[in-house]
């Protein structure tokens, strides 16, 4: 797997918030059912465009990352404060952006799974029955598409727990696909 094209992009998502960022082969996410069910039945945000039933099934997810040969796992701790959300927002727009910028150098494939529910909207049109207000925007998450978060970063060594209050540090996983 050749690594040094993409480097470049690794280290502007580093400049630019992230904690750490592996070029890693698709074959190291992991892809499972239960995941889209606790999207589903647990989780406050599932009224999103970016959430299911309106995202791909692990199913599709995992046909999805086997067409391709690399991808780039970002991880942030994001450490709690008033401004999480805020640097979050901006943070998951970089990596929108790092895609944009992946498909203009050439890598025509370049997609970007973010961490978590879209939040660029106050009220996400899927509540009112509107199309998405920001579709160049908005990313599904890894979570909704039934990727396991926890195993692929473990799988990729670094370190996710639980949080047990939300004044902890939480580390957040984004997957951009590349070729």
């Amino acid at each position: 797997m050749d690594i040094y094209d993409l480097e470049k992009y690794c280290e502007k998502a580093l400049r630019a918030g992230a904690t750490n960022a592996k070029i890693t082969s698709p074959d190291t996410v992991v892809t499972a059912p239960w995941v889209r069910f606790k999207c589903l039945f647990g989780c406050p945000y599932k009224q999103r465009y970016s959430c299911p039933p309106h995202t791909p099934t692990p199913e599709e997810t995992r046909q999805t990352l086997d067409s391709y040969n690399r991808a780039i796992l970002f991880h942030v701790e994001a450490p709690y404060s008033r401004e999480r959300g805020k640097t979050m927002v901006a943070y998951l727009d970089m990596l929108v952006k790092l895609e944009e910028e992946l498909f203009k150098d050439g890598y025509y494939k370049a997609f970007v799974m973010l961490a978590g529910p879209c939040v660029l909207c106050k009220e996400c049109g899927a509540v009112e029955g509107v199309p998405c207000r920001l579709p160049d925007r908005t990313r599904p998450s890894m979570e909704s598409c039934g990727i396991d978060v926890f195993q692929t970063a473990r799988n990729n060594g670094f370190f996710i727990t639980t949080l047990k209050e939300k004044s902890e540090t939480q580390n957040l996983y984004c997957l951009m696909l590349v070729d």
